[in-house]
């Protein structure tokens, strides 16, 4: 199908593929059947192009995930491949091992084609787009968030696919670090006469494969510290208002990341550490029980499938009960329990990143903490400012953080607002 753009006296609209989806969409922007817009709607990192009446009040404004551009401005490669970004983040939590990657076709100043790609071991994104733009591939300009790959795997390389359809000129993102790739793909380009293009909003684009390229440089796991904070500074054994629900950070969250390392000794059901976003890939659930004897965190009849994704690491002075000895999930028993086996256990397991979530008894966690700190495990910490006075933690937290000998320093620390509870991220230099 031809993709269309539709030009409206001094402006140009330009829709992302969730549009049709906004629920603020009709209230937002008032109707007016002179005015029209470009509605693309995507599935399985394949994009197709309708049309939309609404009403266009100011340039250069956005609303919703509506993207409303004057014609004066200058849509350069880092426009495009803010697009390619935006839409490679579709498949949060599918890709993993893969990394997110989005691509979009550009001909005569207009997108022409948009994919994703949507999960491991299916058609990379420059193919969904090389699709959705068919003949008009020829002789456009191809943006890509990670270099194509030039080797075969589950997939034929996608530098082939581009050479194929012709295209003129490649942008990619930044290099892919894989030594199977790096710099190949690029190579092969330029040796097909394809001019190509590297480092265009290249921070945004490793940002969004922090995991990736971090398991890729050290072959170890992307690890990521959570815990709570009441406004005058203490430790809090709790979630804010909202946050787990879909559209929360908490939820969000859980389905950025491939597993998460939970505290034995919690209360709550399994099912609380479960991304509620539409679609949302589970993480891997890691109970941690030190305690002599361990009845444990309330583990419901699970089906085999996700029975697979929890694993309990204790160790051998634990007597578990007899209902849960009884479940059917994998059970790790040693001498030591430590984050750098449990983080062993991940990576042979093909899992890129893990969270560790500070709630429950602290004692289970305080030990995988200081040897995170120490030794230099943690890579981003997610700090959520719940809007109390006061704390509630176990106090063995505050101790075991005074005692540490290392301090860490962070960078790139930015906020956003979670319901009611502000979330501040940071990494660790």
């Amino acid at each position: 199908m031809q993709i269309q753009r539709f030009s409206v006296a001094n402006y140009t609209i330009v829709a992302p593929p969730n549009f049709s989806s906004s629920p603020h969409i009709s209230t937002a922007i008032p109707h007016n059947p002179s005015i029209l817009a470009l509605n693309r709607t995507c599935n399985a990192g394949f994009c197709n192009s309708l049309r939309r009446v609404t009403k266009l009040q100011t340039s250069s404004r956005r609303y919703g995930s509506l993207i409303m551009a004057s014609s004066g401005e200058v849509k350069d490669d880092r426009f495009y491949m803010r697009r390619c970004v935006e839409l490679a983040r579709k498949a949060v939590g599918y890709t993993s091992p893969n990394p997110m990657v989005g691509c979009v076709i550009v001909k005569d100043g207009k997108i022409v084609g948009e994919g994703f790609h949507p999960k491991a071991g299916q058609p990379h994104a420059e193919v969904f787009a090389l699709r959705d733009a068919g003949s008009l591939a020829e002789g456009a300009t191809a943006y890509v968030s990670l270099e194509p790959c030039n080797h075969f795997g589950r997939t034929p390389p996608c530098t082939e696919a581009l050479i194929k359809t012709k295209v003129k000129k490649v942008v990619a993102g930044m290099v892919d670090p894989n030594p199977i790739v790096a710099s190949k793909g690029v190579n092969r380009l330029r040796d097909a006469g394809i001019e190509v293009i590297v480092s265009v909003e290249e921070e945004l684009c490793k940002r969004l494969n922090e995991a990736y390229i971090h398991q890729i440089l050290t072959g170890k796991p992307f690890v990521t510290l959570r815990y709570s904070l009441s406004v005058n500074g203490c430790f809090l054994d709790q979630l804010g208002e909202g946050v787990s629900e879909s559209g929360g950070y908490y939820s969000k969250l859980l389905q950025e990341n491939d597993a998460i390392i939970i505290s034995g000794s919690l209360k709550d059901n399994l099912s609380m550490f479960t991304s509620q976003e539409l679609g949302a890939n589970q993480p891997m659930k890691i109970l941690v029980a030190r305690n002599p004897e361990w009845s444990g965190i309330q583990i419901p009849d699970l089906t085999k499938e996700m029975a697979s994704k929890v694993v309990l690491f204790t160790n051998k002075g634990t007597t578990l009960g007899k209902e849960m000895a009884q479940k059917e999930i994998e059970k790790v028993v040693s001498d030591q329990i430590t984050l750098s086996a449990i983080l062993e256990s991940v990576r042979n397991r093909g899992l890129r990143s893990v969270l560790l979530d500070l709630r429950g008894s602290f004692s289970n966690l305080q030990e995988l903490l200081r040897e995170g700190i120490e030794q230099n495990l943690l890579q981003k910490i997610v700090v959520e400012v719940l809007p109390w006075w006061g704390g509630d933690y176990d106090g063995n937290l505050q101790m075991t953080l005074k005692e540490l000998r290392k301090r860490l320093k962070l960078k790139n620390l930015q906020s956003k607002i979670s319901h009611q509870s502000v979330v501040i991220e940071g990494y660790v230099q």
